[in-house]
């Protein structure tokens, strides 16, 4: 894993019915490794992401702002890991990504005043000197908006150029309006590479006919839980998936 970070990468999202999984797994298996922690080949992750007052971030994605941003606090259950991450976009379809971990920070419990206080490895940073450098957006203008669980499957293909996570058990969370929504047949797959090196799951996918559809957990699950909200841009997408599972 420690070989694949791809911190710096391109990334082709999928979204398919749990029902097309085992077909997907099986015709995997020969070329990609599965990561095990503690004898389990299936992650819980728990995230927090954060926004403007104004949901900038989301507002960003919506109106298809090519540069954009997004923070979050991720919590790696089974690792018993929790990292402050800042995700780019940039204008060229790249993403990179930065992370510090925060030890002892528990996301289920703690609040952002304590996450704000607690102290990093390198105790010359803050999680606020992380943020204002690091990020577009200052620590005081971001608040916690929508918590995301799931369980994951992170496949490596044997040759080490690319890393696949598979998302299922989908379930969102909103801080500000209250709302909650799941997805339960649902799989979110991300495949990662650093460019358009050749790639074994694309050809199985093409094979399920299963083709990419540019979805983000946050702003999907931003749109499902805030009636509001601006989200016509989502809607098309959400009656896909929608759609999909109803199948």
């Amino acid at each position: 894993m420690e070989s694949v970070k791809l911190m710096n990468r391109i990334d082709t999202k999928y979204a398919v019915p749990i029902g097309a999984l085992p077909l997907i797994l099986e015709a995997a298996r020969e070329n990609y490794y599965a990561q095990e922690i503690d004898g389990k080949r299936i992650a819980t992750y728990d995230t927090i992401y954060y926004d403007t007052d104004t949901l900038d971030m989301y507002i960003r994605h919506h109106d298809r702002q090519l540069v954009r941003q997004k923070i979050r606090v991720r919590q790696y259950v089974d690792s018993n890991l929790t990292f402050l991450e800042i995700k780019r976009k940039n204008n060229k379809g790249r993403t990179k990504k930065k992370r510090i971990v925060v030890p002892g920070f528990d996301i289920t419990a703690d609040t952002p005043s304590t996450l704000k206080h607690k102290k990093i490895e390198d105790e010359a940073v803050t999680v606020e000197s992380f943020i204002n450098t690091k990020s577009r957006y200052k620590w005081n203008t971001i608040t916690p908006h929508l918590w995301t669980k799931f369980h994951r499957i992170t496949l490596v293909n044997k040759a080490k150029t690319e890393r696949l996570t598979i998302d299922l058990d989908l379930l969102w969370d909103n801080v500000i309006t209250k709302q909650q929504k799941c997805y339960p047949d649902l799989v979110i797959i991300e495949l990662k590479r650093d460019g358009n090196v050749p790639s074994l799951m694309t050809n199985i996918m093409l094979a399920q006919r299963l083709h990419p559809l540019k979805v983000s957990k946050y702003c999907i699950g931003t749109a499902l839980t805030s009636p509001n909200l601006k989200r016509n841009r989502f809607k098309k997408k959400i009656r896909a998936i929608e759609k999909m599972l109803a199948v």
